[in-house]
């Protein structure tokens, strides 16, 4: 069985609040710890960021003289609050531009340290098996945070189904939709309910991580599926600022973009997750 602490959704969304008012409440919140002893415990999604930490940990982790603990959230807000406080000393679940809008509404101070691996967005249904058989009206469930409800309609937008307003950035919202052949209506979710609403809706824009999780292959089964190619979305590990020199860190990340790593990727997720390395 994985060494790794599992926590509730329920328990992390008041865990989130708590540690959120501690970090507001802090004099000195943007200082990183000076303390590097013990092992480095980080926070991940499970599915893939807790599984290839996992791997770090059973195969490559000791030899390296790395002590890895590894906590499971399944949430996207958790991860970056315990890092900012202390609870943890790292956290491995996000990408850039969902950072840069937390960091900005939160006034958190997380950095990145490396970049790992790109999980392709998709469009999945339980209703029709190709994206032009969505009807006129069809209802669409997308993630509700800032930056992954962007990168939805995005997809959405390369493939014909929408047409969003030129140059909207990574907050781009339903009301910059300026075309919608379709009439194409959106049911906004957490991310992580997005799989869950697949028997409800007609399609629904899932996270890579949260459809490996719910038994999807998103190289098989997305009905469109995010290019790879020059793609910003890249996911991370990331500490505290100021704690980049950790040695304990500097180890990890050598772990993480090592050939070892990359074929694990390669050969466990079979393209449904990508390394960026």
């Amino acid at each position: 069985m994985r060494n790794t602490a599992k926590i509730t959704t329920a328990v992390l969304a008041a865990g989130a609040l708590s540690l959120g008012l501690t970090a507001c409440g802090s004099g000195d919140s943007s200082s990183a710890s000076s303390d590097y002893s013990g092992p480095l415990v980080v926070a991940a999604s499970p599915t893939p960021h807790a599984e290839i930490l996992d791997f770090v940990k059973t195969n490559l982790a000791k030899k390296a003289g790395l002590d890895l603990k590894v906590k499971e959230f399944t949430d996207y807000v958790t991860p970056n609050t315990a890092t900012e406080d202390g609870s943890v000393g790292a956290n491995y679940f996000q990408n850039q531009p969902y950072l840069d809008d937390f960091n900005k509404k939160n006034g958190t101070h997380i950095v990145p340290v490396v970049t790992v691996h790109l999980e392709p967005l998709g469009l999945y249904s339980h209703k029709v098996g190709k994206v032009d058989e969505l009807k006129s009206g069809a209802t669409v469930a997308v993630p509700n945070d800032t930056v992954n409800e962007a990168r939805a309609l995005k997809l959405l937008d390369a493939n014909g189904l929408i047409k969003l307003k030129s140059g909207v950035g990574s907050e781009a919202t339903p009301r910059d939709i300026t075309a919608n052949p379709r009439n194409l209506k959106f049911k906004e979710l957490e991310a992580a309910q997005t799989p869950r609403s697949l028997d409800d809706v007609d399609a629904a824009v899932i996270n890579g991580n949260y459809a490996i999780s719910s038994g999807l292959k998103p190289a098989k089964d997305a009905l469109v599926l995010e290019s790879s190619e020059n793609n910003p979305y890249g996911n991370f590990l990331a500490v505290k600022k100021g704690n980049e020199k950790d040695p304990r860190v500097k180890k990890l990340a050598k772990l993480l973009t090592s050939p070892e790593v990359k074929k694990f990727i390669e050969d466990k997720y079979q393209g449904s997750v990508v390394p960026s390395f």
